[in-house]
């Protein structure tokens, strides 16, 4: 199996016992829970991402890195253990699904996969949902922060100014016409703008490895040199190097990212187009 999985391929996986599914129905609105009562995958229970996959929102970010305590009572709580194959969903569009991936690898877990098109997809393929909630014998994980980088902000501005910074935001907030969420406009010094939404379908499914490639290479990013990602809090930075990596291409996510950054007043700020 590639990282990424189709509902067809997961089904029998399922059949054969061969994976942990986590639900990660998620929304800027923390309605992650909600989302997970109206229908899920039977027998997958949910990992909430505000609450496991993120530390509280503070000095480092909206959503920073869990504590890893947290983090590994969470994952017990879904019944994950060493070595386990996990499947991780949300919605449609991989956005916490992505979050999950990097985060569960940074913890430790070498064979994560995500559902490409998440629910929406499953559902398409005929698969089945449920509103049960699963009796789900505790895991027994071990949690190792740390097994894959990540930048912090010196980082990000290194990697912005030797190498390539992808800033998954819509191009509106990148080049700071509007800011909905964060208390300053604009984006990192040296950052080039690459949406989420160009790295999908129309159903929510990543690009083909080779349309990402192409999509990547037309902002500078050939495979040389180092590569982060950033986005407004760290979610949409772990889906675009979930890209890059479908794409044959390495990349470390600034975890904090925008929300981040802006809390040192004297780190830079950008407005604009790339240059």
């Amino acid at each position: 199996m590639s990282t990424l999985i189709t509902p067809g391929v997961l089904a029998s996986a399922i059949e054969a016992g061969a994976v942990r599914v986590l639900d990660v129905q998620y929304s800027l609105a923390g309605d992650g829970p909600a989302l997970y009562a109206v229908a899920h995958l039977p027998g997958a229970p949910h990992l909430d991402l505000d609450g496991v996959l993120a530390g509280p929102p503070g000095a480092g970010g909206r959503h920073p890195l869990p504590d890893p305590s947290v983090l590994e009572a969470g994952l017990r709580a879904v019944g994950v253990d060493d070595g386990d194959t996990v499947v991780v969903y949300d919605q449609q569009t991989s956005l916490a699904s992505a979050r999950a991936w990097w985060v569960l690898r940074w913890a430790g877990l070498t064979d994560v996969r995500v559902l490409d098109g998440g629910l929406a997809a499953w559902q398409t393929a005929g698969g089945a949902v449920t509103t049960d909630v699963p009796a789900v014998e505790p895991g027994t994980v071990t949690v190792r922060p740390g097994s894959v980088a990540v930048l912090d902000a010196d980082g990000a501005a290194r990697v912005a100014l030797d190498g390539i910074l992808l800033d998954s935001r819509a191009g509106e907030r990148f080049r700071g016409e509007t800011e909905p969420i964060d208390a300053v406009a604009g984006h990192i010094p040296g950052a080039r703008n690459a949406p989420m939404a160009e790295q999908l379908e129309a159903d929510g499914r990543f690009r083909s490895a080779d349309e990402l490639r192409a999509y990547f290479a037309g902002l500078g990013v050939t495979g040389a040199g180092e590569v982060g990602t950033s986005c407004g809090s760290g979610v949409t930075a772990a889906h675009t190097a979930l890209a890059l990596h479908l794409a044959g291409i390495d990349a470390t996510p600034y975890i904090g990212s925008w929300s981040h950054w802006i809390t040192d007043p004297d780190r830079p700020v950008e407005t604009g187009p790339a240059r």
